[in-house]
């Protein structure tokens, strides 16, 4: 693997960082103070950000990698979708993370209808912004443990359950919605559907009040008896393990991606602080670190976890591209990439004394914002368990 950027990313990279520095953070401190108030300034960048989607939404972050572990018919290797999306999301989150969150249109929901939806699916809801419910008061890293049913009803499937933590829930035009034909059956009878808002027996609970990320509105959505047109499954009606491991893919490509998320705030905390020191401390790599002063040591100790952290995240990413097996990979740049973003962040607070512990800095919402990147898209320790399954080759049931 070339550890090199290729050129063709730059000018999304770029484009990226400029919209951090002079549209997100800007108001990053607005919005965070006004929690649940749309952001109306991210439907301009949005529009931007659906030209790259535009016409080929098979081929976005997220998407099927149907094929796994075959190499490109030319020989070569690719640098493609997944790469890029996770390249500029770690330039826009070291603007600010729940912008990105709260951009419309690019949700996870989006990712799963890329990842399972037939053809005239994807079609139909082309340009719809779609939420992910996954999560359930009893069934959070697990996902095979969720509980709302989906009952076949004539024409339609009827929905009866509660889904929380739904980024973007309210604001997203649809929620891409996990639920089981049979519980009995476990993860076999896991499907995908998308409701529309509107729909009767959809209702809105409550949107929750979070610690950090608070540009990003977070629901919880119960659905009643909630019919759901029959087309509106996604992917196979059939009852079929391989096929909810289909769906799981997905994650395989967006863990990498919410690493990136976590890589985008540390960065943001480690350039900041070094400005703050400068007077203090001089930058000097070539320094012996038994001359460094403590504070000096402690960020090039940061600086190398976090470039351990950015390798792992685009290996995982590359790998996707290039559509072959990545689960362990993208398991391992969660991990290390949750637990840097918080160490990084909490760090850079300490080091910065008492300005990097008030709202007269960034520092502490961005402390209060990595939190999350270790805990959702599975936590920490759903991550290692994935990990250890996949190289001891042992199953959710042989190691729990």
């Amino acid at each position: 693997m070339n550890i090199e950027i290729p050129k063709k990313f730059k000018p999304v990279i770029n484009n990226a960082r400029q919209v951090a520095l002079n549209t997100f953070r800007p108001i990053s401190r607005k919005y965070d103070r006004a929690e649940h108030q749309r952001p109306k300034e991210l439907d301009m960048v949005a529009s931007v950000l659906d030209g790259f989607n535009e016409g080929d939404p098979a081929n976005s972050a997220g998407a099927s990698q149907t094929g796994k572990g075959k190499v490109q018919e030319d020989g070569g290797v690719k640098n493609g979708a997944n790469m890029m999306t996770c390249l500029g999301a770690l330039e826009f989150c070291y603007g600010d993370t729940g912008f990105l969150l709260a951009m419309p249109r690019q949700g996870l929901g989006n990712a799963a209808i890329a990842a399972v939806a037939t053809d005239e699916q994807l079609e139909r809801f082309k340009g719809k912004w779609a939420a992910m419910a996954i999560t359930e008061p009893g069934a959070g890293s697990d996902s095979a443990a969720i509980r709302t049913t989906a009952k076949e009803d004539g024409d339609h499937y009827v929905l009866n359950g509660e889904k929380i933590y739904v980024t973007s829930g309210e604001r997203a035009d649809c929620v891409v919605v996990w639920a089981s034909l049979d519980p009995k059956l476990g993860r076999a009878a896991i499907k995908s559907f998308v409701v529309e808002w509107g729909t009767p027996g959809m209702e809105l609970a409550r949107l929750e009040k979070k610690l950090g990320i608070r540009a990003s509105d977070t629901a919880a959505i119960t659905f009643n008896d909630c019919r759901v047109p029959k087309e509106n499954l996604l992917g196979n009606p059939e009852v079929d393990t391989k096929g909810f491991g289909g769906v799981m893919e997905t994650f395989d490509n967006t863990r990498p991606l919410v690493a990136c998320f976590a890589l985008g705030v540390a960065k943001a905390s480690l350039e900041r602080t070094w400005e703050l020191l400068s007077e203090a401390i001089e930058y000097d790599y070539g320094k012996p670190v038994d001359n460094a002063s403590a504070a000096e040591a402690e960020l090039y100790r940061m600086e190398a976890e976090w470039e351990a952290a950015y390798w792992l995240a685009m290996k995982a990413a590359w790998m996707a591209d290039n559509k072959q097996s990545n689960s362990v990979e993208a398991s391992i740049s969660k991990a290390k990439a949750g637990r840097v973003g918080n160490y990084v962040t909490l760090k850079c607070v300490e080091l910065a004394g008492s300005i990097g512990y008030t709202e007269d800095e960034l520092l502490e919402k961005w402390a209060r914002d990595s939190k999350i990147l270790d805990i959702f898209e599975g936590t920490q320790q759903i991550q290692k368990l994935i990990i250890a399954r996949r190289v001891l080759g042992l199953t959710s049931k042989e190691l729990k």
